[in-house]
């Protein structure tokens, strides 16, 4: 597996979709700042997932914010967006000024430790527009991110992700990709990630990976 440096002009993906990291994006005051008043402010609820059938409640915490009350559907389970908090708006504008691109709802996780993390998916539910940018800021706790090709499995790429640092994930990336926080029993600190997402928005050009 490659593990990649950060290089926001850089591509992560050899094919099949845009991933780039810019780093943190945030200072460490800044980044601690939101992390705080995140905790405090944010409507936390453990999330709850349906696989193979079975209901499951997971030791994650989770919270859904729009410009509307969007429903949004994953892993058998519906939520309607919250309105934005201060600090999530401020948020929102950074991130889309320096992507130029707009976002209108925000998926928020939050990992007690290293001991929780999220398996092998794709960002690709049908409420979500086909190839919308995906804006991922993380605070808290260092973390490693996993891309994996679904078609080609043996293609695969990791960042660590700083606190305050921002991850996008462009065109068809979400098509061809999937991903995941491994767990790690050496982090015992608190990590929120922050997924800015966009209901409606158009597509990008696309690459071919292949067979290795």
């Amino acid at each position: 597996m490659d593990l990649i440096p950060p290089d926001s002009s850089a591509n992560l993906l050899p094919c099949d979709g845009i991933v780039n990291y810019h780093g943190p994006i945030l200072s460490a005051e800044e980044a601690d700042h939101y992390f705080a008043r995140l905790r405090e402010t944010i409507a936390w609820r453990h999330d709850e997932v349906t696989l193979f059938g079975r209901h499951i409640v997971t030791a994650r915490e989770v919270a859904w914010y729009g410009d509307r009350d969007f429903a949004y559907t994953y892993s058998g389970t519906t939520r309607t967006a919250l309105p934005w908090t201060e600090e999530l708006a401020e948020l929102k504008t950074t991130i889309e000024t320096l992507l130029d691109s707009p976002f209108n709802s925000c998926l928020i996780n939050l990992y007690h430790s290293g001991s929780e993390g999220m398996g092998w998916h794709s960002d690709d539910e049908t409420t979500l527009v086909e190839n919308a940018t995906i804006a991922s800021l993380s605070l808290g706790a260092e973390r490693k991110f996993s891309l994996r090709h679904k078609r080609v499995r043996e293609k695969k790429v990791s960042v660590i992700l700083e606190p305050g640092s921002l991850l996008a994930m462009r065109g068809e990336t979400q098509q061809h990709w999937s991903h995941a926080l491994p767990k790690s029993k050496r982090v015992t600190d608190e990590r929120i990630n922050l997924t800015f997402r966009l209901m409606k928005w158009g597509k990008e050009g696309r690459q071919s990976c292949r067979p290795a």
